[in-house]
């Protein structure tokens, strides 16, 4: 190997090994790998920051600022809560559920799409006296699989029509993914509202109602002691029995900022103290009323406000703002008024204050603030409510306007009339005109960090190309499938694929993947396209973590799913995506 190809493939190594250990966010890993190829040579400067200009890049960010546009105008919402009954029966709810977060996916970005329906999902489990976990992780595999059959439902899908037309000269168009991704899409569907919510640990087949499992846990939180509170003078375990006729356990005791040791369940209770809490948000604050206790900031949020306080419950997914940082070096309270009461981790304990602990990816956070400032506040931090509302006022009136300006602008780009970024971009522009996504929310809904390893990973991705090195891959997967036809060499290709992107982001794994899939092709002699298909499907398809996919992360903390719960469905929903896959391909892009 020449040095070019050793440098790339320890830097890619390297990539990768930081994108599993998870300790630095991906766009940071990218960008550092990006300017260290520019420092080695291995990247010309004049392509350094192509990345972030590239087709693939622009598609990505205006699908999020669309997306919004058709959420605030209740385009969709109207639609979803007049279909969801709960009296339907659980395979039926399912089906439904899947089949409308498939159909939206299609035509938004399907967190966006998740984020939509959960919320719901959520409700009518609660009207229907069953386990959300039920409903939550079919209604998450259903939106990755919809986003299948266009070519803005998912960013692999933007990335290989991009990279099919720098190296074939035409890109795919809207729907050229359609029949195989529908395929898809409606076999995996059908596995999941018949079969799959079978599969999830700890659920009874018979859907009978087992919240006890799957209900959001309880929080850890924190009620200050003030002065002239019942809880002076006695010790934690004085207040056993007040506790537990709230539904509240009190776990611990922080004095002078620091949580005290175990014995401090002995300890007399002063002014100013701060009495831990585990319960759920009704039980905190029957515990505050019986023993006159305040929340943290109470006194700032009855200054602020004249609207009355509210709590909130939110999800943290991947890349929030609060993302793997603590209220308090956000500044939450000081800064937005707003405090965090208290922490769900899938039923886990910490010893950290609440406003010091750094925040997960799929934690619950209870929020304390002005009514009038908790959607904001939930919006700034990129976290998702777990109620049935939006991030502001539906502007149902532009419901019909914001469907058929978004209709109007991709039909004219599947008929090639208009490139689809310019169409996406006119889209967005009228969306903020017409105040549908008003203007100081466009930057907000950009997933910058998405952004960054695009234009970070497309550079990279197009050295190791032309220094050879994707050629390497695609013989080492030759050498492995010598003898087969192939179609076999597809099958294993979707497999690798498959796996990269259960364990890294969808993203990273497609820029790499193209190009080598295209390489297989030219050694076989084969049509390229049936191939970059295959990558496209197979990338996207990450059922197997918590970690493959920003919805699989989103839904863990709500639904109560553990790390090693996903698999069960997963796996044969992965094996149903090649086995429909492949003979699909066959059919509509054959070899």
């Amino acid at each position: 190997m020449s040095f070019e190809q050793i440098a790339l493939f320890s830097l890619f190594a390297l990539v990768f090994v930081f994108l599993l250990w998870g300790r630095f966010r991906y766009d940071l890993v990218a960008f550092c790998a990006l300017l260290i190829a520019l420092l080695l040579g291995l990247v010309p400067k004049e392509e350094a920051f192509s990345g972030f200009g590239h087709p693939a890049t622009v598609i990505v960010a205006l699908v999020l600022v669309v997306s919004k546009g058709l959420i605030n105008s209740g385009a969709i919402d109207s639609v979803t809560r007049h279909l969801v009954r709960p009296d339907r029966s659980l395979p039926g709810h399912i089906g439904l559920m899947g089949g409308m977060g498939g159909l939206l996916s299609g035509f938004m970005n399907n967190v966006a799409a998740l984020a939509l329906l959960m919320p719901v999902d959520i409700q009518a489990a609660k009207r229907a006296k069953r386990a959300v976990g039920l409903t939550l992780m079919p209604l998450a595999f259903a939106t990755i699989l919809g986003g299948l059959f266009t070519l803005i439902g998912t960013p692999p899908n933007i990335i290989i029509a991009a990279f099919r037309e720098e190296a074939l000269g035409t890109p795919f168009s809207m729907f050229d993914f359609a029949p195989v991704g529908l395929v898809c899409a409606v076999f995996g569907i059908g596995f999941i509202a018949l079969i799959g919510w079978r599969l999830i640990p700890g659920i009874r087949a018979s859907g009978e109602d087992d919240q006890s499992r799957f209900e959001i846990e309880n929080y850890i939180a924190e009620l200050r002691v003030p002065e002239g509170s019942k809880a002076i003078g006695n010790t934690i375990a004085d207040l056993d029995d007040a506790a537990e006729e709230a539904d509240a356990a009190l776990i611990g005791l922080v004095r002078n900022g620091k949580r005290r040791p175990g014995r401090a369940r002995l300890e007399e209770i002063r002014a100013g103290d701060f009495l831990v809490v585990d319960a759920k948000p009704d039980a905190i604050d029957r515990l505050r009323g019986v023993l006159a206790l305040e929340y943290a900031g109470e006194e700032r949020h009855a200054k602020a406000t004249s609207g009355g306080m509210s709590l909130i419950e939110v999800v943290v997914p991947r890349d929030a703002r609060i993302d793997g940082r603590s209220a308090l070096s956000l500044g939450l309270l000081y800064r937005q008024g707003v405090t965090l009461l208290g922490v769900s981790r899938q039923g886990r304990a910490f010893r950290d204050r609440v406003r010091k602990l750094p925040i997960k990816a799929g934690d619950v956070l209870l929020l304390l603030g002005p009514s009038d400032r908790l959607t904001d506040v939930t919006q700034w931090l990129g976290c998702l409510p777990l109620a049935e509302r939006g991030f502001g006022v539906t502007q149902r009136s532009q419901a019909l306007p914001a469907a058929l300006i978004f209709a109007g602008a991709i039909a004219l780009a599947s008929f090639g009339l208009v490139y689809l970024p310019v169409a996406l971009a006119c889209v967005a522009v009228i969306y903020v005109v017409l105040n549908i996504v008003p203007l100081r929310d466009v930057y907000q809904q950009v997933e910058w960090p998405v952004v960054v390893l695009l234009g970070s990973m497309i550079p990279l991705g197009s050295a190791l190309e032309q220094a050879g090195g994707t050629g390497l891959i695609a013989s080492g997967l030759l050498r492995l499938a010598d003898g087969y036809s192939a179609p076999v060499v597809l099958v294993l290709l979707m497999v690798v694929t498959m796996t990269l992107s259960d364990v890294l982001n969808n993203t990273a794994t497609t820029v790499i993947a193209a190009p080598t899939a295209l390489e297989i092709a030219e050694s076989l002699n084969v049509n390229p396209d049936a191939f970059l298909m295959g990558v496209a499907i197979a990338a996207s398809c990450a059922f197997l973590t918590p970690i493959g996919h920003k919805n699989n992360t989103l839904i863990m903390g709500p639904g109560g799913y553990g790390f090693g719960d996903y698999w069960r469905m997963g796996l044969p929903l992965e094996v149903i995506v090649i086995g429909t896959a492949v003979p699909a391909i066959l059919v509509f892009w054959p070899l």
